[in-house]
């Protein structure tokens, strides 16, 4: 057993009660994470909840909704008095960056107990006691999975499929490059334990809202095509989200479209906010561009394949300064 893993089974067996959170808009390795290790602990006799900050998607309900948990939303405001002092641990899943934790900083800043970061992302910040990276991870779920594993905790039906949800979510259902050998022999762990494949792909893949399908076509309308080629550029604006009733985590997974065009390489999508705060950019690449570095250059981050990052300009000067960055790095 590694020191890392080590540390993180001593620090949580002497706590009663921990505080779990992910990143903003939790996709389904974030809150695929979340929920297994709020299961694995309950095992434990451990109490744990999730503080959520923004809405629970549509799509990933059922994870929580079966698994029972209890969890704190957030994204419309924080409460006055937000019960911190009801736990003695504070647990963040899928991120170790200030920037994906909006409110949080500021409001741990004098909470006096061990704060721990279970991560696979490149991007980190210095300021948890503890630290759980394992970038070659396909998933934060697989670091998940193996913690849970040396704890010595058996893996249910319900720990699995939350397992599970965060391998499928970030491998592309095994599709992507950061599948690796140990991901395959995981999932078949999984399956083992009680996973219906069958049934989770037809509520992640076949359950689609009416309103993301449009949003998609909206997407794809926007579809420009630069630098020879090479480059896919599509953009969601606000009215794009009022014309088709659609929400913000409705654009999860749009970036992968144009990357089934032959001569693309890097994908761009811009999203424009309904509100005042930042212009939203996700990346992704077929491998020639390391998006996560050129990321770093505007203060995001992430994976080599898939980044983000977020300004806070109008959308045609976000779009302006990446578009024209993005195709000096292809074309240097």
């Amino acid at each position: 057993m590694t020191d890392q893993y080590q540390q993180f089974i001593d620090v949580l067996s002497h706590c009663k009660r921990v505080l779990v959170t992910t990143h903003v808009r939790p996709d389904g390795d974030a809150l695929g994470t979340c929920a297994a290790l709020v299961l694995a602990m309950k095992k434990k006799g451990i109490e744990a909840e999730v503080l959520l900050l923004s809405h629970l998607p549509t799509k990933y309900k059922f994870v929580f909704e079966e698994a029972g948990l209890v969890h704190h939303d957030v994204e419309k405001g924080w409460p006055e008095h937000f019960p911190f002092a009801n736990f003695d641990c504070f647990l963040v899943a899928d991120t170790g960056t200030w920037s994906q934790l909006p409110g949080v900083q500021e409001r741990i800043a004098n909470w006096n107990v061990p704060k721990l970061v279970l991560d696979h992302h490149l991007t980190q910040e210095d300021w948890a006691d503890h630290k759980l990276v394992i970038t070659e991870a396909a998933a934060a779920g697989e670091i998940a999975a193996e913690l849970i594993e040396l704890w010595n905790i058996p893996i249910d039906s319900k720990m699995a499929m939350a397992l599970y949800v965060a391998l499928v979510s970030d491998t592309g259902w095994f599709q992507f490059s950061n599948t690796r050998p140990f991901t395959l022999r995981l999932a078949a762990t999984l399956m083992e334990a009680g996973v219906d494949t069958d049934h989770l792909y037809q509520l992640l893949y076949q359950n689609e809202r009416a309103e993301r399908v449009a949003l998609q076509a909206r997407a794809m309308q926007s579809l420009e095509l630069l630098a020879d080629g090479q480059l896919a550029v599509m953009t969601i604006r606000k009215q794009d989200f009022l014309d088709t009733k659609a929400s913000v985590p409705d654009t999860e997974n749009l970036i992968n479209v144009p990357l089934q065009i032959r001569t693309v390489e890097v994908a761009l999508l811009f999203t424009e906010p309904l509100d005042s705060g930042p212009v939203r950019v996700s990346l992704r690449s077929k491998g020639q561009i390391d998006v996560a570095k050129f990321a770093q250059q505007f203060g995001g981050g992430g994976h080599a394949r898939a980044a983000g990052l977020k300004l806070q300009a109008s959308l045609a000067d976000t779009h302006a300064r990446v578009v024209g960055a993005m195709q000096k790095t292809i074309h240097p």
